[in-house]
């Protein structure tokens, strides 16, 4: 990198960004991107940091793998409010020892999962880093329909999400296992790894339950639900109970905690990474939006739980009886443990 120089690796990245999309009057290559939302519409916006051994380490995640992270997991949060990603600002440090191919090969990967959503790249930033990889990206979205917030829930709501919950999870504890088992598939193998490395976004779900009638609140789970459901219930100043037989525990997920003697169930409740969508609903809707959100996507939507009018949210098991569950992630409490 020491040897290309700033404006050469600039010029590289603006070639693989492109000019532009919909809605980009300028785009990488002057001091602001210029941007034209849709008239009438919410503009979003979000973004999130990447930090290498904190959210992943090189030694199992490529500089593609990085990239499409980077995207995805800001995807999710448009996602997550039912909006329509527009543009993405892109900014990489990274130590000036690192190969040009290798930041290349981090900008196709990312432009690849952004095409895939209609996001233009329209600019960032580039450093050297005496830290490893850090990786910011600010994304830029808009809605023309209701925006969904966390708060909204309201006692007597039913608590749902969408897929399944475990496979990010099991897949960073066989990565951290050597990438392998004794006893299990390849294909579950590669299926858990490749869920946390490049995780898929619920972009079109999102938006489908933006417009649908009935549900209340929305957010995504990228902590964990055990962390995640709290801070939704907090912003709603209301309570939840969770049944945990009830919770979606991926079929590869379970896989892979029978080949390293783990439990697949508490990936699922606390494990994090999984980008699905959780939200409430009113009761009534619950059975429509199943059936209809099926129908449009193929996805299924997993009744966990219910609202309640207190301000503790409870997992429990078949019984009704509490079970202690270990909330997920955590930056200031697990630092650089994952």
């Amino acid at each position: 990198m020491s040897e290309s120089g700033e404006d050469a690796l600039v010029a590289a990245i603006k070639k693989i960004a492109g000019i532009g999309g919909q809605g980009v009057r300028v785009g990488i290559g002057d001091d602001c991107a210029v941007l034209e939302p849709t008239p009438g519409a919410l503009l979003l916006a979000t973004t999130d940091l990447l930090v290498e051994d904190v959210h992943f380490r090189r030694r199992y995640a490529t500089p593609a793998d990085i990239g499409w992270k980077a995207i995805a997991v800001n995807l999710s949060d448009i996602a997550s409010m039912g909006g329509r990603p527009r543009w993405a600002l892109v900014a990489l440090a990274c130590p000036d020892d690192v190969e040009p191919a290798a930041v290349h090969e981090f900008y196709e990967s990312a432009r690849t999962l952004a095409d895939a959503h209609d996001v233009a790249i329209v600019g960032g930033d580039t450093s050297a880093s005496s830290a490893g990889w850090i990786v910011n990206v600010t994304l830029l979205g808009e809605t023309t329909a209701r925006t969904l917030l966390r708060r909204g829930a309201r006692p007597g709501d039913v608590v749902a999400v969408t897929g399944t919950l475990g496979r990010s999870a099991a897949g960073l504890a066989l990565l951290e296992h050597g990438g392998t088992a004794a006893g299990l598939d390849a294909d579950r193998a590669t299926a858990a790894v490749a869920a946390h490395l490049r995780p898929r976004p619920r972009v079109a779900e999102g938006r489908w339950l933006a417009g649908a009638a009935g549900v209340t609140a929305m957010m995504d789970l990228s902590d964990g639900l055990a962390t995640d459901l709290p801070r939704l219930a907090r912003e709603s100043a209301v309570g939840a109970r969770i049944d945990l037989p009830r919770v979606p525990v991926d079929a590869t997920a379970q896989a892979v905690a029978r080949a390293l003697g783990a439990d697949a169930t508490v990936w699922a409740a606390g494990g994090g990474e999984d980008y699905e969508l959780l939200l409430t609903c009113e009761r009534a809707a619950f059975d429509r939006l199943a059936d209809e959100l099926a129908g449009a996507s193929g996805v299924r939507l997993h009744a966990i739980g219910e609202v309640t009018a207190g301000r503790d949210v409870r997992f429990v098991d078949g019984a009704g009886a509490p079970v202690a569950v270990r909330a997920g992630f955590e930056h200031f409490r697990d630092g650089a443990r994952r």
